[in-house]
């Protein structure tokens, strides 16, 4: 069995991933060229839009591509594949190009958020990890965005490590919080690995160690005068943990000129016991100390706590943060929408279900963001991609809502999908974490406050352009009619 640190990340894949692909070998579908979108159907908490997250750790992934001794020995003891497919694993790597829309970027439901187009075996060999990494991260950063909306500018950080469900949730966890507008993170190995910002003061556990309060409060900030946040309710918020707080600050901090200073709760009602511990602080000359409030936090609770008039300057945010704990699946699916015949034709594929929701859009596609003068979008455009878009008035045609047809003359456009690979070369600049913040931060600014709103948001329109509705139409009728 493989240690960790030596887990080939190409066999985190669905077992059928391998049966289709020994079964494409045999019928000679190995080389045949197949397209699959990435998308989802429903944004999570019932949002006007997702964060998607993800792309660079899928980015490692393809190009890790391949299979060891030791995985072909393995599967060679399932008796289920041919040798002819185990020595074409011997060499395999991903040929293919991809698309995706940069991280940082609003999504919204039924769009492709990555194109792949690949020969089957390769295209199929891949799904398991692009969803698994798109699915979890884009979850995060979608959650992140709204916790620190709710924050109204004041800084969260992520805390959640403890309650991740596994050392990679943790991990790119704290990565897809900071994408989604978190100031850091406790996790210390995200800071080392992707550079966000990790930071942490005290448990409860410090004051508990020492003789009293005041001594743990007092070597606390004689150890490290210049990041002094003193957790004050292990005892008694109100009755020692502040005042001893307050005690330190004059006695430590005062006289070295030090006025950055700050305390924590982790417990108790924190409306109430924020504003008295900010007119205790206020009236005893600490007005620049922050009061940061952690433990079981979320959009809705952090919306209540400053409706209620509680004085936080910055909020810890854990399990409920880095678990979705509301909403734990992001829902991303991995379509065929189209292959290539001998002479490269594109025949558009579609999948048929009872649940409308559940019909794919067919065909090799691009995705337009289309924007008003002021700079805001208000629609996404989905086109087929050998359409010229953007010359001429926009036709808007609602896949669900056929009636709601419109005609856009002014308008501009913006296309999201962008090359990563083109013939398994790497073509995409990698941006660092903090450009993908960067670009996630104006993203944001370009959405309508009434598609940011957490209840009932504007519903943003994905639309299909009139000759993509066409094709989707003609295939539902020729299906009908087999």
């Amino acid at each position: 069995m493989k240690q960790n640190d030596k887990l080939n990340l190409t066999m985190l894949c669905d077992f059928y991933e391998l049966t289709m692909g020994n079964g494409y070998l045999q019928c000679g579908y190995k080389d045949r060229i197949t397209y699959f979108d990435v998308f989802f159907r429903r944004v999570p908490d019932g949002g006007g839009f997702a964060v998607c997250a993800g792309l660079d750790q899928v980015i490692d992934y393809i190009l890790d591509l391949h299979f060891d001794e030791e995985d072909i020995a393995y599967l060679r003891s399932r008796g289920l594949f041919s040798e002819v497919f185990l020595d074409y694993l011997r060499h395999f790597r991903f040929s293919g190009d991809i698309w995706a829309v940069p991280e940082g970027t609003p999504v919204f439901p039924g769009e492709p958020i990555m194109t792949v187009r690949a020969p089957a075996i390769e295209a199929q060999m891949i799904e398991t990890y692009v969803l698994l990494e798109l699915n979890h991260q884009s979850l995060i950063a979608t959650k992140a965005s709204r916790i620190c909306r709710a924050a109204a500018g004041r800084t969260v950080l992520e805390f959640g490590s403890r309650r991740a469900q596994g050392t990679d949730a943790a991990i790119t966890g704290a990565r897809a919080a900071y994408i989604g507008g978190c100031a850091g993170t406790a996790c210390t190995i995200s800071d080392q690995m992707y550079g966000v910002r990790a930071g942490g003061t005290m448990a409860h556990s410090w004051v508990q160690m020492f003789d009293s309060e005041y001594e743990a409060f007092k070597t606390y900030c004689q150890v490290y005068p210049t990041n002094a946040t003193l957790l004050v309710d292990t005892y008694d918020t109100l009755g020692s943990g502040i005042p001893n707080a307050i005690r330190v600050f004059d006695e430590v901090l005062r006289p070295q000129g030090i006025t950055k200073c700050g305390i924590r709760l982790d417990s108790g009602d924190m409306a109430y016991l924020t504003r008295r511990a900010r007119q205790m602080l206020d009236e005893a000359g600490w007005q620049s100390c922050a009061i940061t409030c952690s433990n079981s936090l979320d959009e809705h609770l952090i919306t209540e706590l400053l409706h209620q008039g509680a004085s936080i300057d910055c909020f810890g945010v854990g399990e409920r943060l880095i678990t979705a704990r509301s909403e734990s699946v992001f829902g991303g699916v991995y379509k065929l929408t189209a292959v290539e015949d001998a002479q490269g034709n594109i025949i558009p594929k579609i999948k048929i279900s009872e649940n409308a929701a559940k019909i794919t859009n067919p065909g090799f596609k691009k995705v337009y963001r289309v924007f008003d003068d002021s700079g805001k979008c208000y629609a996404d455009y989905i086109a087929l991609h050998d359409e010229e878009v953007g010359s001429e008035p926009l036709e808007l045609f609602d896949p669900v809502d056929v009636w709601k047809r419109r005609t856009e003359t002014e308008y501009q456009l913006r296309e999201l999908l962008v090359p990563i690979f083109q013939q398994g070369e790497l073509v995409y600049a990698r941006p660092s974490l903090q450009e993908i913040r960067a670009h996630a931060d104006a993203e944001l600014a370009t959405l309508w406050d009434e598609v940011k709103r957490f209840d009932n948001p504007h519903n943003y329109y994905v639309d299909l352009s009139p000759k993509l509705w066409e094709l989707k139409q003609e295939l539902l009728l020729k299906r009908g009619r087999e």
